[in-house]
């Protein structure tokens, strides 16, 4: 059916500049290093066995290995006046939108110097100071989105809004609805989906109808490419497109990028619904691009040696800074919450 069809992808783009491309690399690395930290410092203390209430980061956590190129890609693009709503696996999203990555920590930490003051967690950021926010709730920062891009639109501005999620929100009401309106209203947003292939533990197979997402951007007029391979540099032109178009007042896209999750849905999932687990290391984005930039005389032993090298620096600073904030005291548990008054 020609509804089912998504339009043809645009002509092979020559790759960024050289420049761009050492930066992408670069954020890619530190969000990697961010996140392998992050992982040890989960798991530090949950034993023996595993108990997700234990250690200095109790809860859930959901981290975002492999799907680097999409933050990269996409918020290369992005100026701090620009808008980011992402889901409830941010890191690297909020990483490569420049969020102050010590009080980020300090919020995964449950600490009173995070972002939050610690009362959100790693689900729930927000830094105001670059337009970055997430939630827990599948398809919730697509309506943000569009009131913010609806702001910057009654103010005069170029300035965009982005939201981001994962394909399972594209079956909800919410992603619909927004569509809908941000063709109506012609708004300078654009809706990434990260397709990782797996809603939790259900593959796109079995949950969507489409094989593609991005051929329902057609439903309401608006452009829907899908860019495979989980390709830092093909992210990168698509996005760039997409924000071009929304600056000029062209209105809303929709990009959806095949991409990877390396581990689990959460820290402690076994995956075991999972058919491709021993094949998944050979697609790792990171290693396949630094091998690319090599190939081009981008990279070289130095110069990757000194990106983890810094990325470690920063990130392990970031968690000195956590973990030497002080815990919230129990008795401002009511403090800077809606329920304060009706609790007095």
């Amino acid at each position: 059916m020609s509804s089912q069809v998504a339009s043809p992808p645009p002509p092979p783009s020559d790759p960024p500049p050289d420049d761009v491309r050492r930066d992408l690399f670069t954020t890619m690395v530190l969000s990697r290093t961010y996140e392998e930290a992050i992982l040890r410092e989960y798991h530090a203390d949950k034993g023996p066995g595993f108990d997700i209430g234990k250690g200095l980061v109790p809860g859930e956590m959901h981290l975002s290995a492999g799907q680097e190129p999409v933050a990269a890609g996409v918020c290369a693009h992005l100026r701090p006046d620009d808008a980011l709503t992402a889901t409830h696996r941010p890191h690297h999203l909020a990483i490569a939108k420049g969020i102050d990555l010590d009080r980020m920590t300090a919020e995964i930490f449950g600490r009173e110097d995070g972002l939050g003051r610690g009362r959100g967690g790693h689900m729930h950021l927000f830094d105001p100071a670059v337009h970055f926010s997430c939630s827990g709730i599948v398809a919730e920062g697509l309506p943000p989105a569009l009131g913010q891009a609806f702001a910057f639109q009654r103010r005069g501005t170029d300035a965009v809004a982005v939201a981001v999620m994962g394909e399972g929100a594209a079956n909800s009401g919410a992603f619909h609805e927004s569509l809908n309106l941000a063709a109506l209203w012609t708004l300078p947003v654009i809706f990434v989906i990260e397709d990782n292939d797996w809603g939790i533990s259900v593959p796109r197979s079995a949950s969507t109808s489409v094989p593609s997402n991005a051929v329902r951007a057609a439903g309401y007029g608006i452009p829907g490419e899908t860019i495979e391979g989980n390709d830092v540099d093909a992210v990168h032109a698509a996005a760039g497109r997409a924000v071009t178009r929304a600056r000029a007042g062209e209105g809303p896209s929709l990009l959806e990028i095949r991409t990877l999750r390396l581990w689990g849905h959460f820290e402690g999932d076994a995956q075991g619904y999972r058919p491709d687990l021993d094949t998944v290391p050979e697609h790792d984005p990171l290693p396949r691009y630094e091998q690319r930039l090599r190939d081009a005389g981008i990279l070289d032993d130095v110069s990757v040696k000194q990106a983890y090298a810094d990325a470690t620096d920063v990130v392990e600073a970031a968690i000195d800074y956590a973990k030497s904030s002080p815990i919230p005291d129990p008795a401002d548990v009511h403090k800077y919450v809606f329920a304060e008054e009706a609790t007095r």
